[in-house]
């Protein structure tokens, strides 16, 4: 494929993930204060600028930022953040805004305790799902300063009501969520995409099957890239990435085929379906229409047609 980002794996998921702007607001936290969000799994993001609080998010150990802290959820579910000495369980939870994209929590008499850029943001693609699963639950990292700058930008761009606004705040986000997550790759990183690119050899084969999907890449042939036995490399692929290489390869296929099939569309092109087809690893057409059912449960047709209605 020409796409250059290809054969780098962490852009190339960023860059299908498709992040918009979804809102930014600086919040000042004073007193004893809690707020609690439910979200439909939207990505969630904080820079502490000063001061310190509480964290708590759904299955996760508690976390306590402070500043020059810099929080990534990809898929944020249940969470809270309070004081660091909370109120009450029953106390009422105070929170007003104060001006454009300005936020008070706790009592308006009370003393600041914090200062933080809160955003939050959403992704484009149909495999979300797929690609944040790849992805840490969460990313907690202390003292870099890029970090927190993104993400002031983000803040005045989506606030500044300036021309090309859209185009500014996706790729400030791409840049934020890259910086972010290579920030946490490493052996410390849970099973995933990052964990496999801190693996030398690993990450070899990773960058095979980004950047050449259309091979019919085999156990044996990414052992090789890896310098690995196949053994060997297919348990410490598993183990590290958390899928097996293949499905790994099918998953990432199949998440390329939706891609090019929402920027393209079908119609009722037999050599469209073709070209994708080839585009994705698949030496016929009809194999693909046949992976690509199994996978998703409709035909490349139903999809492009129902993309198309959705645009």
């Amino acid at each position: 494929m020409s796409d250059p980002l290809a054969s780098d794996p962490l852009a190339h998921v960023v860059s299908l993930l498709a992040p918009s702007a979804g809102w930014s607001k600086l919040v000042t936290g004073a007193g004893a204060w809690r707020v609690h969000r439910s979200e439909d799994g939207r990505p969630f993001y904080c820079a502490v600028l000063d001061g310190a609080c509480r964290l708590s998010l759904a299955g996760q150990e508690e976390l306590v930022l402070e500043q020059g802290d810099f929080v990534l959820v990809p898929a944020a579910a249940d969470f809270s953040t309070s004081s660091l000495v909370p109120p009450p369980r029953d106390a009422p939870l105070l929170h007003a805004e104060i001006g454009p994209g300005l936020f008070w929590l706790g009592a308006r008499d009370a003393q600041p305790n914090v200062r933080m850029l809160v955003g939050h943001c959403s992704f484009g693609s149909d495999d979300t799902a797929l690609l944040v699963s790849l992805l840490p639950r969460v990313v907690h990292i202390r003292g870099e300063a890029r970090l927190t700058r993104i993400v002031e930008l983000l803040n005045e761009e989506t606030h500044a009501g300036r021309p090309a606004r859209d185009v500014i705040l996706s790729h400030l986000l791409q840049v934020l969520l890259i910086e972010a997550l290579r920030a946490t790759t490493g052996p410390a990183a849970p099973p995933g995409l990052l964990r496999g690119l801190a693996d030398e050899r690993l990450c070899a084969a990773l960058r095979c099957m980004h950047g050449d999907p259309i091979r019919a890449w085999s156990i044996k042939d990414l052992a090789k890239e890896a310098g690995l036995s196949r053994s060997t490399f297919f348990d410490r692929f598993r183990a590290e990435v958390g899928v097996a290489p293949i499905e790994y390869l099918t998953g990432w296929r199949m998440a390329l085929a939706r891609d090019l099939l929402r920027q393209t569309g079908l119609g009722q092109t037999a050599p469209r379906l073709a070209r994708i087809a080839q585009q994705v690893g698949y030496g016929s057409a009809s194999a693909f229409s046949v992976a690509f059912t199994r996978h998703f449960g409709l035909s490349p047709f139903a999809y492009a047609g129902q993309a198309r209605e959705e645009a």
